[in-house]
């Protein structure tokens, strides 16, 4: 099948791209957000090719992956063509949770019946009101990176993007509290913001490629996983993969997400403190419970799973 999806999340798209169909990404000349093309920084394969809107116009598509509510009118307006059962078949992934009054959760496809909600986590498929929208739930899926995990790095590691902006939403104002006992390290978009914010325990900031990362994150001795309202942090999944122990706020995906075994998943942000301490001075449990996250995520978050859900849901969709 030949699939059009705009880049939207690098970290999740190449995961999907992973399938076996031809995927097209929309493409500006700017590369802005309505058209950043293939991954700068990301390894997306050969399958996934760009186009720009006049090309998209004239190309045909079996199904138009949705993820944005605007993406319904850019590619009506660039393609000349609709969406749902009067013209493309579509699918819309629901990465984010709802946000503003609770009452206000309405989808944004709620009122339609002929585009399928993609939830990545059940957490979301419940927040969100679905209206007459019909909903599943795939959740992530990650390639395996192997077993990488050394803990030499003294310093917890959390991998967010733009920690200032989100102060709160990402739980940046946590990892100030947790800093004082601990030192931690942040990687991601805009983390140099960090150092006028956080003024003691932080102990280093970068922007790095995926790659880079997660040879980077292996080397601290956890993942600290701060995040108050998000579906489930991809980082989250990566650095089990990878074979990290994690400390993990418990709110949203998260307590479903972690099992006991694979590290420490509490809203008291003390105890989470108190556990890296722990395993500051027993990196044998830290390795230990890094094994046991990493066992975890292989078995419910592969990406062999997280494919073929999708492939039997673009199947139904293109039929």
């Amino acid at each position: 099948m030949r699939v059009l999806a705009w880049h939207v999340h690098a970290a999740w798209m190449t995961s999907f791209v992973q399938g076996p169909h031809d995927y097209v990404v929309p493409v500006l000349p700017d590369r802005g957000e309505d058209g950043r093309g293939r991954a700068q920084t990301y390894d997306w394969p050969a399958s996934v090719s760009e186009l720009t809107p006049e090309e998209l116009r004239s190309t045909d598509f079996d199904v138009v992956l949705l993820q944005r509510p605007s993406e319904v009118e850019l590619f009506e307006r660039w393609s000349g063509r609709s969406v749902g059962d009067h013209g493309v078949p579509a699918v819309y992934v629901e990465h984010n949770t709802p946000r503003g009054d609770v009452n206000d959760w309405i989808h944004p496809l709620g009122k339609r019946t002929d585009i399928p909600v993609v939830h990545v986590t059940e957490f979301n498929r419940a927040m969100w009101d679905n209206g007459v929208a019909p909903t599943v739930v795939i959740e992530h899926g990650v390639p395996d990176y192997g077993y990488r995990y050394t803990g030499e790095l003294d310093s917890l590691v959390v991998s967010v993007n733009e920690p200032v902006r989100r102060w709160r939403v990402a739980g940046t104002d946590l990892v100030a509290r947790i800093a004082e006992q601990v030192p931690v390290s942040v990687y991601g978009m805009k983390t140099d913001e960090l150092t006028a914010r956080i003024t003691s325990g932080l102990a280093q900031v970068d922007d790095l490629s995926q790659a880079q990362l997660h040879d980077r994150m292996a080397q601290h001795f956890a993942y600290l996983h701060p995040y108050r309202w998000t579906s489930l942090g991809l980082s989250l999944v990566e650095a089990m993969t990878l074979g990290l122990p994690v400390l993990v706020l418990a709110a949203t995906a998260a307590p479903e997400s972690v099992p006991p075994e694979a590290g420490l998943v509490s809203s008291d942000v003390d105890l989470l403190g108190a556990t890296a301490l722990r395993w500051l001075a027993d990196p044998d449990e830290a390795r230990e419970s890094g094994q046991a996250a990493r066992a975890h995520a292989l078995r419910r978050f592969g990406l062999d799973r997280f494919l073929d859900d999708w492939e039997r849901l673009l199947k139904e969709v293109a039929r």
